[in-house]
C-alpha cells in the first residue's frame, strides 16, 4: 500500500466531510464585520473550528475504535446514551440542514423548484454513496474534495489580489472572543467524533490493520485537513474584510441571508457573472460531502450495534436519508432554531471528551472523566434552559458563572475540576511510590 498517497486521500476526505455549508457561510460575514481586526477574529475562529476538531481526529487516532470509546471511561451506559444522542442529532439537524442550505442558496434561485424535489434527489444521491461504503474515502478524497478546494482557492486568491477597497471599522469589542464564538457555532467538534469513526472503519475496510500505521496515517491526515481548513477560513475571513466598503449587506436581513448575500456578491466580484454558478456548485459539494459523512457514520454505528449486520447498516442509511428528506422541508433558519438547545447541551460534553481522550492516561483517569463530564453537564444546563424556559431567576444565576455571557459558562468549572482531580491523583500516586 502507498501510505503517503493514502494520507493525502484520507486528509482530503476529512477536509470535505468537515467543510459544510456553515463552514462556508460563516467566515466571510465574520470578516466583513471585523474589518481591520480580521486577523484577530481569525485566531478565535481557528481555535474553535480547526484546533478542537483536529484534536478530535487525534483522539480517534489514539483510540482507534468507535465513538463509544470516547465516553466509556465515564460509564458504558453514559457512552451508549451519548452515542445515540449524537447520531440522532446529526441525522435530525446537520444532515437535513445541508439539503436545506443547498436548496435555498444553490438550487431555488436558479430553478425555482420545490424543496421536496431538491431534498429527494439530494438524499437519493447521498444514499448511493453511503451504500457503496468501501469506496467513500476514494470518491470524496480523489474527486469531490479537489473540486471544492479549487473553487475555494479561486474565490479567495482572486478576491485577495483584485481587492483594492477599504475595510469597515470593526463591529466587535473583543474580536478574538467573537471569532471563537462564531467558530463554536460550526459544531465541528461533533463532526470530528462522528467522521473520525468513519475514517477508522474506512481504513479497516482498505486492509490497514497495524495499529501504529493507522495512528500515524490518521494523525497526518488530520494535520492535512487542519492546514486546509486554516487556509480556507483565513482566506474567506480576509476576503470578507477586504470587500467591506464595496459590498453593502442589509442588516435588516437574518444572519443566514446576510451570509449568503455577502458570499454571493464576493463570488460575483471575483469570478464575474459565472460566480453565482461557481458558488452554487461549491455549496452543493460542500453540503453533500458532509451529509455523506454523517449518514455513513450513523449507519456504521448501528451496524456495530447489531453485531456487524449489513441489513442494519442499510436500514439505518435509508431511515437517515428519509428523515433528511422530511426535515429538509424546513428552511435553514428553522432547523437551527429547533436544534440549538440540544446542541448547546451535547456540544460542551463533546469538547471535554475530545480533550480528555487526547491526554496521556495518567492525566485522564476514569474518575477525571466522570467528574469533569458531570461538572460540564451541570454548568451547561443554564444555556439549555435559556432556550426552553427563559426566566429572570435563570439570568440571575448566570451572572455568577464566569464566561456565561459568551455561552461558555462550563469552561472554567470544567478546567478547575480537571486540575483538582488530576493534582489529587498525582499526589496520591507520588505518596504510594514513596511509601
Amino acid at each position: 500500500m502507498n501510505i503517503r498517497k493514502e494520507v493525502f486521500i484520507t486528509g482530503f476526505a476529512l477536509f470535505a466531510m468537515f467543510f459544510g455549508a456553515g463552514n462556508l457561510l460563516l467566515p466571510p460575514l465574520l470578516g466583513y464585520k471585523s474589518g481591520s481586526d480580521w486577523y484577530l477574529v481569525t485566531i478565535g475562529f481557528i481555535i474553535a473550528a480547526v484546533i478542537i476538531p483536529i484534536f478530535g481526529i487525534f483522539a480517534h487516532a489514539k483510540l482507534q475504535g468507535t465513538m463509544y470509546d470516547f465516553g466509556k471511561k465515564v460509564s458504558p451506559v453514559f457512552s451508549s446514551v451519548y452515542c445515540i444522542l449524537v447520531y440522532l442529532i446529526s441525522v435530525a439537524i446537520p444532515s437535513p440542514r445541508t439539503a436545506s442550505a443547498t436548496h435555498e442558496i444553490a438550487i431555488h434561485p436558479f430553478f425555482g423548484t420545490d424543496p421536496l424535489l431538491t431534498s429527494s434527489v439530494y438524499f437519493a444521491l447521498v444514499l448511493v454513496f453511503v451504500l457503496n461504503r468501501s469506496k467513500i474515502l476514494n470518491i470524496i478524497g480523489k474527486f469531490l474534495t479537489p473540486l471544492i478546494v479549487i473553487t475555494l482557492f479561486l474565490v479567495v486568491i482572486i478576491g485577495l489580489f483584485s481587492s483594492h477597497f477599504g475595510m469597515n471599522a470593526s463591529a466587535f469589542k473583543t474580536p478574538v472572543i467573537s471569532g471563537l464564538l462564531e467558530g463554536y457555532q460550526t459544531f465541528d467538534a461533533i463532526g470530528a467524533v462522528l467522521v473520525g469513526g468513519v475514517i477508522i472503519i474506512s481504513l479497516n475496510l482498505k486492509g490497514f490493520t497495524a495499529s501504529q500505521t493507522k495512528k500515524e496515517l490518521i494523525k497526518k491526515a488530520g494535520l492535512i485537513s487542519g492546514i486546509g481548513l486554516f487556509i480556507v477560513y483565513g482566506g474567506l475571513i480576509s476576503v470578507g474584510a477586504f470587500y467591506g466598503s464595496e459590498i453593502i449587506v442589509d442588516t435588516g436581513l437574518s444572519n443566514d441571508m446576510q451570509r449568503a448575500t455577502l458570499l454571493r456578491n464576493i463570488s460575483l466580484n471575483t469570478l464575474g457573472n459565472f460566480g453565482n454558478t461557481i458558488l452554487s456548485v461549491l455549496i452543493a459539494l460542500a453540503c453533500f460531502t458532509t451529509a455523506v459523512g454523517i449518514v455513513t457514520g450513523t449507519a456504521d454505528y448501528f451496524k456495530g450495534l447489531f453485531k456487524g449486520s449489513q441489513t442494519a447498516y442499510n436500514t439505518a442509511a435509508v431511515i437517515s436519508c428519509v428523515f433528511g428528506i422530511v426535515v429538509g422541508q424546513l428552511d435553514f433558519h428553522s432547523i437551527i432554531v429547533i436544534g440549538l438547545p440540544i446542541l448547546m447541551f451535547i456540544y460542551p460534553i463533546t469538547i471535554v471528551l475530545i480533550f480528555l481522550n487526547v491526554l496521556p492516561e495518567k492525566y485522564a483517569s476514569n474518575l477525571v472523566f466522570k467528574i469533569v463530564v458531570l461538572v460540564t453537564f451541570i454548568f451547561s444546563l443554564p444555556e439549555v434552559l435559556k432556550f426552553i424556559s427563559p426566566s429572570q431567576e435563570l439570568n440571575n444565576i448566570k451572572q455568577y458563572i464566569p464566561l456565561s455571557q459568551y455561552t461558555l459558562g462550563w469552561v472554567l468549572p470544567a478546567v478547575i475540576s480537571f486540575l483538582i482531580i488530576t493534582i489529587k491523583n498525582l499526589l496520591n500516586s507520588s505518596a504510594v511510590k514513596q511509601g
